[in-house]
Parts: C-alpha cells; sequence; structure tokens
C-alpha cells in the first residue's frame, strides 16, 4: 500500500506539473487567414502592393487591405502596420521573416470589416528595399509613412481622426520610435497598439534607442491611447513608463502563452477579444457617410 500511495502522488505531482507548462500557441486552432498580396487593384476584401509617388524606380512599397464592407465615398477607420524583424525564429517554432506581407495584427483585429489595413515598409533609400531588420533610415521611413497616411485618407476615405498604429516586436518598437519621430508624424494618431517590445524598454544596438532618447519621443504621444501587450508578462513595459514618469493613457495586457509571435490575433481567445473591444471603442463609429 505504501508503494502505490506513493506511485499515485507521483503521477499526480506529474499531471499537475504538466498542467502547469504553457500552451504553446501555435498549437492552437486559427479561425482567421491572412490574405495574401496580389498586384491587383484595390477592392473590397483585396490586399494588394501600391507604390507611393517618387518611389517607382524602387522595390519600397506597402500592403493595402480594403474591408468587405468598403464602399467609395464612406470614412473608415485605419490600421497603420509595421513588421517585426526578419531572420527570427525560436525553439516554439515562432518566425518572423521582417516583410511587409507578414503584417497578421492589423488584419485579426479588425477582422478584415470596417477598417482600412496598411502594412508598411522600414524604408532604406541605399538600396530602394524594405529593410527587413531594423530600420533602414528612420526619417526616410516616417517620411513614407506621412505620404502614406494622407493617400489613403484621401483616395480611399480613410478617416484622418481615426488612424491607429500598430506593430509586433520591431513594429511595436516602432510605434513609437517612428510613429513618434517627430511632431508631425506624432499627430497622426488616434492611439496605439504595440505588442511585444516597447521603446526605451532595453537598449538595442541603433541610435537613440537609450531610455532618455525614447522618453522625449514619448512625450510626443500627450494622453493619446495606448494599448500594449507582450506574452507572459508586460511587468518591465510598466516599471520604464513609470520611472519615465509620463502620464498616459496606457492598458496593459499579457498574453499567457510564452510565444514571441503576432500570431494571437488570428485565434478566437479571450485576449483578442479584449484588444478588439479596445480598439473598437477607440474608434466608434466605424464607417460614416
Amino acid at each position: 500500500m505504501p508503494v502505490l500511495k506513493t506511485l499515485l502522488i507521483l503521477i499526480c505531482s506529474t499531471l499537475s506539473v504538466a498542467a502547469a507548462e504553457p500552451v504553446n500557441l501555435n498549437s492552437l486552432p486559427s479561425d482567421l487567414s491572412v490574405p495574401e498580396v496580389t498586384r491587383g487593384r484595390p477592392a473590397p476584401g483585396q490586399r494588394v502592393w501600391q507604390t507611393n509617388q517618387g518611389f517607382e524606380k524602387t522595390e519600397i512599397a506597402h500592403a493595402l487591405y480594403l474591408p468587405t464592407d468598403w464602399r467609395p465615398g464612406k470614412r473608415y477607420p485605419v490600421i497603420m502596420e509595421y513588421p517585426g524583424n526578419g531572420g527570427y525564429r525560436n525553439a516554439l517554432n515562432d518566425v518572423s521573416r521582417g516583410r511587409v506581407q507578414d503584417c497578421k495584427l492589423g488584419y485579426g483585429l479588425s477582422g478584415g470589416v470596417g477598417m482600412i489595413w496598411v502594412s508598411l515598409p522600414f524604408v532604406d533609400p541605399k538600396t530602394g528595399q524594405h529593410a527587413v531588420k531594423w530600420w533602414g533610415d528612420p526619417d526616410a521611413t516616417a517620411d513614407y509613412c506621412k505620404q502614406t497616411v494622407a493617400r489613403i485618407c484621401r483616395e480611399y476615405g480613410g478617416d484622418a481622426d481615426n488612424v491607429i498604429l500598430t506593430g509586433f516586436s520591431r513594429g511595436a518598437i516602432a510605434c513609437n520610435y517612428i510613429g513618434l519621430r517627430d511632431a508631425e508624424i506624432a499627430k497622426l494618431w488616434k492611439a496605439m497598439l504595440p505588442h511585444s517590445h516597447y521603446d526605451g524598454v532595453r537598449k538595442w544596438n541603433y541610435p537613440d534607442s537609450d531610455a532618455a532618447s525614447a522618453r522625449q519621443r514619448l512625450v510626443r504621444l500627450g494622453t493619446r491611447p495606448q494599448f500594449i501587450s507582450h506574452e507572459k508578462s508586460t511587468q518591465q513595459t510598466e516599471a520604464y513608463l513609470k520611472e519615465s514618469d509620463i502620464s498616459g493613457q496606457f492598458t496593459f495586457m499579457a498574453l499567457p502563452y510564452p510565444n514571441h509571435s503576432d500570431e494571437w490575433v488570428l485565434k478566437d481567445i479571450p485576449q483578442r477579444s479584449r484588444a478588439r473591444e479596445w480598439l473598437q471603442n477607440i474608434v466608434q463609429p466605424t464607417a460614416t457617410d
């Protein structure tokens, strides 16, 4: 009997440890699939490549998605998104190739309805290409973003009062590093949703990544809302913002998954529902004449 009791204790302990193990996000089913980017004309439910004026002789382009309910003459909120760094893979099979077409957050957050979604490049004028790792030229990248926002609002009914900036990993840092780079670009945003990393929390191998420089950018945000999410914990970002003594409208959400990934927005999980609810409260009404 003592042997059996010991065996049962070991089995229960093993089950308890197994139950505590974090779920791999990639093991969960997806209910959304991001549309491929084509060379066609912009149309409802289509995601197409666009090249801005002055970039016709380069490979630099953004990906435009018009929602399934898009109609000429109506105005729609706009989600602008930056991708993560390329060349990333981990033991959980999280992969980031750093390409414009790999963006997911805008589609997952909107469900492809009610909001225009634009995936942005990091501009490298020296190569005439999108930089798959880090910034290319940060100032040129910010200028391209300004040009694109103006174009989307002018040509496709984007609502200039309802433009959201989001991004994953490098793209999350870009929300502040690029999106608050100067007063002109900073005023474009109604709100931001950076996922996994945050400008100023740690020092990276590029200029002005330090906390003091990041704080100077963050001041340009003012009191506009940010929804800050991260795998497992947001404590480092919360501590950084507290130390920065910035009074903002910050909402924090830690995902229970260990994955460094933006795939969570393609899955029917409570965290996506929470992010969508926040976004809808920010941009209501979604489409107006």
